[in-house]
C-alpha cells in the first residue's frame, strides 16, 4: 500500500514533514496546500481554500499548523474531508480537540491522529506505560531544555510581535529528586522556567510583556520572562531549535523500587516532531483503510502500524 500524502501549512514542521515523506518506502507526497504562493519547493503547491476539492487524491493529510490558532480554527475543516494527523499541543484542551475531531471525521468518514508530536504524544505513551507497572507511581515530566514549538508560535501570535522564540528550562535539581524517588511535590510549574526572546516595536514591550506571561495554558503560571532583542540578535542567536525531556516514574513494587526514565535529546525540534506525525500518518492511513472512523491518540494505536516493516518481521525482529 502507497499512502498518499499532502501537507497543509509550510512553517518549520511542514518543511520537515515535507523531508521526512520523501524518505519513507510507502509514501507519496502529492501536494502542499497552502495560503501562500512562490513557495521555495519542488512539491506541487495547492490553495488551501481549494483542498476539499482534492480530498480523493490524499490518503492522508498532515496538518502542520500551529496550536494557539491555526488547529482550534482549522482542523475540524480538513477532518470532515481528509483523514489528519496534527500535533496539537496544548494539553489542557487535548480532550476538547480529541472530542471536536472525532466529531468532524466520523461525520466525514475519516481518521484523525491528534497530538502526535513528542509531548503530548511519546511522553504520552511513556507516562501511561511506565504508570501501569507500579500499584504507586510517582511520576513526572521534565521539558527542556529547548525550544517549544506551539509556545514559540503562541508568542508570535500577540499583536506587536514580529519574530519570537520560546525556551523551557527543567531545574537540574528537581529531575534528580525525581531519580531519587522523591518528586511528589515537584509540578510542571515548580521545575521549570519559560525564556522568551521577541523582536517587536519599542512601543509595543509593555503590552506584549503583560499578554505573554498572563497566557492561560501556555504561560500562566509559569515562571516567565521575555527578552526583547533586535533583529541582528535573533538571526545570530535564536536559529537552532533544539529540545528534549525526561519522564521519569518510580514506585514500590512490594519491597522492592525500581524506576524508568524515558529521555529524549533533539537536534532539531521540528524535524523530531515531523517524524512522530510521519509514523502516526502511516498508522492513520492504516486504520481507515481497515475500514476505522474518528478520533485517535497514541494511547490507542498498536506499534506495528507505525511501522513500514511488516508484522511478522517485526516480530522475529524485536520480540
Amino acid at each position: 500500500m502507497t499512502i498518499r500524502a499532502a501537507i497543509v501549512g509550510y512553517g518549520n514542521l511542514g518543511r520537515s514533514v515535507e523531508r521526512l515523506v520523501r524518505l519513507q518506502p510507502d509514501m507519496d507526497l502529492v501536494g502542499i496546500f497552502s495560503r501562500r504562493s512562490g513557495l521555495d519547493t519542488e512539491t506541487p503547491v495547492l490553495p488551501a481554500a481549494s483542498a476539499a476539492e482534492h480530498a480523493d487524491e490524499v490518503d492522508v493529510l498532515f496538518l502542520c499548523l500551529g496550536s494557539a490558532t491555526d488547529i482550534p480554527q482549522q482542523a475540524t475543516g480538513y477532518a470532515r474531508h481528509f483523514t489528519t494527523v496534527d500535533t496539537y499541543d496544548n494539553h489542557q484542551l487535548v480532550p476538547d480537540h480529541y472530542r471536536a475531531m472525532d466529531a468532524a471525521s466520523r461525520e466525514g468518514g475519516h481518521v484523525a491522529m491528534v497530538s502526535t508530536g513528542w509531548d503530548p504524544g511519546l511522553f504520552s505513551l511513556n507516562r501511561t506505560l511506565a504508570d501501569a507497572l507500579f500499584p504507586d507511581a510517582q511520576q513526572n515530566t521534565f521539558w527542556g531544555k529547548g525550544l517549544s514549538q506551539g509556545h514559540s508560535d503562541a508568542v508570535r501570535r500577540v499583536p506587536g510581535v514580529r519574530r519570537a522564540v520560546q525556551y523551557t528550562i527543567p531545574s537540574q535539581e528537581a529531575i534528580e529528586e525525581a531519580r531519587a524517588g522523591r518528586g511528589a511535590e515537584i509540578t510542571g510549574a515548580s521545575a521549570h522556567v519559560r525564556e522568551c526572546y521577541v523582536v517587536a516595536d519599542e512601543t509595543d514591550h509593555a503590552a506584549i510583556t503583560e499578554a505573554v506571561t498572563t497566557m492561560p495554558d501556555y504561560f500562566a503560571p509559569y515562571r516567565t520572562t521575555v527578552n526583547f532583542i533586535t533583529e541582528e540578535e535573533f538571526e545570530r542567536d535564536h536559529q537552532g531549535m533544539p529540545h528534549g525531556g525526561h519522564v521519569i516514574t518510580s514506585g514500590d513494587l512490594g519491597g522492592s523500587r525500581s524506576s524508568i526514565e524515558f529521555a529524549l535529546e533533539l537536534g532539531s525540534n521540528p524535524d523530531f516532531t515531523a517524524a512522530s506525525q510521519v509514523a502516526y500518518g502511516r498508522a492513520a492511513a492504516r486504520l481507515r483503510a481497515e475500514g476505522r472512523t474518528g478520533a485517535f491518540t497514541v494511547l490507542e494505536v498498536a506499534p506495528y502500524l507505525l511501522s513500514p516493516t511488516p508484522l511478522e518481521e517485526l516480530i522475529r525482529r524485536d520480540v
